[in-house]
């Protein structure tokens, strides 16, 4: 282990050294990957916008075409006049509430899950088969119990992110260090204080895992919700959009969603960093 920190300092030296002797390489190397995602962005969007000069359409098909500056210009004025606030707030007032029930009610499920064979047994068969099946399929009962309105649309979000979270916590529950649970349970800590300062902080990456594929499936639950069963929402306003040949508009609410799985993501993210030092190190790494 000696030899493996010396290394670890040896490199860490090393990178020190090389950003002390050409400092704009250092510099490159913490903007690299955000250099490359926004210069792939940045292709992609000329190649749309430039796409009608140079590949012959027939009228039908330039109809339902759009280019990003006229979705840029859509958006500015959808935002400038305000006739967004209120369809966004719909949708993210039931994606907040969805999965905001999803994550008090998976996190805590998946740890009792990961810590009790017994639970595990009697409720493995009904997650597995709820998890399998399309959320789609729920809607018409959902629209049923809960009525088209807000409350269809948070139970939709809460299914769709429930199970991805459940399970990924379930998941690293199981494979929390063993060797450091036996070492804390020995000093007489109690199942809580083992959860709490052992299990959790162990499982954080997996319940990470778990928040970035419920916040997808959570966005989704909202679209799918208000594609086929709502009043009001971007959803809604995409759905009356599509009907009246408004492509800027659909594009300009698929960008919108697209921006909130983004900032959702980057908040998780931001969330494990500052977590992070709550995990133990492992008992043959420290």
């Amino acid at each position: 282990m000696a030899d493996t920190q010396t290394l670890d300092a040896a490199v860490a030296a090393g990178d020190r050294a090389d950003e002390i002797a050409a400092p704009g390489r250092g510099l490159w190397r913490r903007i690299e990957p955000t250099a490359y995602g926004a210069g792939s962005i940045v292709l992609l969007l000329l190649v749309w916008q430039f796409l009608p000069d140079f590949v012959p359409m027939k009228a039908g098909t330039k109809l339902f075409f759009t280019v990003p500056s006229h979705v840029v210009g859509t958006l500015w004025q959808m935002f400038a006049s305000g006739s967004v606030w209120a369809p966004l707030g719909a949708s993210a007032t039931a994606f907040a509430v969805g999965l905001g029930l999803a994550i008090l009610a998976g996190l805590p499920l998946g740890v009792l899950l990961g810590r009790s064979n017994t639970l595990n047994a009697m409720f493995d068969p009904f997650i597995t088969a709820f998890n399998a099946t399309p959320r789609l399929v729920f809607l018409p009962l959902v629209m049923l119990w809960f009525g088209i309105g807000l409350w269809s649309k948070v139970a939709i979000v809460f299914l769709g992110a429930l199970f991805p979270l459940l399970i990924n916590t379930y998941e690293g529950v199981r494979n929390a260090d063993k060797l450091l649970i036996n070492v804390v349970r020995s000093f007489g800590a109690s199942e809580w204080d083992i959860a709490r300062l052992v299990v959790v902080p162990n499982s954080l990456p997996f319940i990470v895992v778990g928040l970035r594929l419920a916040i997808g499936r959570a966005i989704l639950g909202v679209v799918v919700a208000e594609f086929f069963g709502a009043q009001d929402g971007l959803g809604v306003v995409m759905v009356q959009a599509a009907s009246g040949f408004k492509v800027d508009i659909v594009f300009a609410g698929l960008i919108i969603f697209a921006g909130l799985s983004l900032l959702m993501t980057g908040l998780v993210q931001l969330l494990e960093k500052r977590m992070s030092r709550w995990r133990p190190e492992h008992a043959n790494g420290g």
